[in-house]
């Protein structure tokens, strides 16, 4: 159990609620989950589905009808063609990178993952058994991964490359350009990649780019989604990965052997989700693209602050060095002095010292309120 790390924003929002309690007023911009409601038509198909009595034990993969919906939207949006069969449900995303891992990796074995980057990612791999090997994103660089840097740190033992874009926390997004190298690198050492896409509907600029978006990836590569940040589901714990067709049954095993399926009604509101319309992922990006611009320009206005735009995701990822504080120390005289609950860039690994991570999935009147309220600390 010492190998298992945590999520430190549940830790933070602990904390802040504890501060509420005693009266104080705290602007949340710590939790990494739209501020929205679920779209109406999927609570429909939820009630529809419980109402018709889909509430009992399901195929510990998924139903077919939403592995289908998944394999037929993937499609749609031009992100991947692939068959249902290659499709599983899970409750939650976690459980992809959870399964992945463990089916992968044991002791020797290497996991290269993105730092700063989320946390789970090193914890999952050292729990494991594996060793965790950062590659660092740089600001200098557009926190992005580095194609040369990443083959610096490949050695015989990586077994498993862990991208994301859009990023959490940096917000930061892959080109293509740069995914052709990395796609060589992996071909050329043999490494099974596992791509986290959670936030691939929140981009703000372009397309949206993966490693699967090069020909020949699909077959090593592990695609991991879901409906939580997409579709405003974070509570309903619904996630989907698509693997190469030699880890279906085992991943399959690992599903059977820890929570047997996910939930029956879910899954019908998944698909409703899935067919549905659009308009309400529309209007949540239109919104988070308008607090973006504020959180990035406000952030700038600070003396000592600089922010470079996110190209994805809702997350600004702030430089703090020249403020002289640790990102750990300034996190916490946020939330204690002027109620600003936010992350620490250490939170997501070694190379997030200096950042800090603001969710701006909030309303712009308290990204505003919460801009102000760190002027004032900062000058102070």
């Amino acid at each position: 159990m010492e190998r298992l790390g945590t999520e430190s924003a549940f830790e933070v929002l602990a904390k802040a609620k504890a501060l509420e309690a005693r009266g104080r007023e705290i602007v949340h911009l710590e939790i990494g989950e739209p501020d929205f409601d679920t779209p109406e038509h999927v609570l429909a198909a939820a009630q529809q589905a419980l109402d018709k009595g889909y509430t009992h034990y399901v195929p510990a993969p998924g139903i077919p009808e939403l592995r289908t919906a998944v394999a037929d939207f993937l499609e749609r949006t031009g992100r991947l063609h692939t068959t249902p069969d290659r499709v599983l449900v899970t409750p939650g995303a976690k459980p992809i990178m959870f399964f992945t891992i463990m089916a992968l990796c044991e002791e020797g074995d290497e996991v290269l993952y993105p730092d700063p980057g989320f946390p789970m990612y090193a914890s999952i791999a050292s729990f494991a058994g594996a060793t965790p090997v950062p590659v660092p994103l740089r600001e200098e660089n557009g926190f992005v991964i580095d194609p040369e840097e990443l083959e610096s740190l490949i050695t015989e033992r990586s077994k498993l490359l862990i991208l994301n874009s859009p990023h959490n926390p940096c917000g930061s997004a892959s080109t293509p350009e740069q995914l052709e190298a990395i796609a060589e690198l992996a071909n050329r050492h043999d490494l099974v990649v596992l791509t986290d896409e959670v936030y691939w509907a929140l981009r703000y600029d372009g397309d949206h780019h993966s490693v699967l978006d090069v020909d020949g990836m699909a077959e090593r590569t592990i695609l991991l989604d879901g409906w939580s940040k997409t579709f405003a589901m974070t509570g309903w714990r619904l996630g989907f990965g698509v693997f190469p067709p030699a880890l279906v049954e085992p991943i399959t095993r690992l599903v059977i052997n820890s929570v047997s399926c996910t939930s029956a009604f879910s899954q019908h509101a998944a698909i409703a989700a899935l067919e549905g319309p659009w308009d309400d992922v529309d209007r949540m990006l239109e919104a988070f693209r308008e607090r973006r611009d504020v959180i990035v320009s406000g952030l700038n206005d600070v003396p000592g602050v600089s922010c470079v735009e996110p190209g994805g995701a809702f997350y600004a990822f702030p430089n703090i060095t020249e403020l002289g504080l640790s990102a750990a120390d300034l996190a916490d005289r946020l939330l204690e002095e002027v109620g600003v609950a936010c992350l620490p860039g250490t939170s997501f690994g070694a190379y997030g010292e200096g950042h800090l991570r603001f969710s701006y999935a909030n309303s712009v009147d308290n990204i505003r309120r919460a801009l102000s309220a760190f002027e004032n600390l900062a000058i102070s």
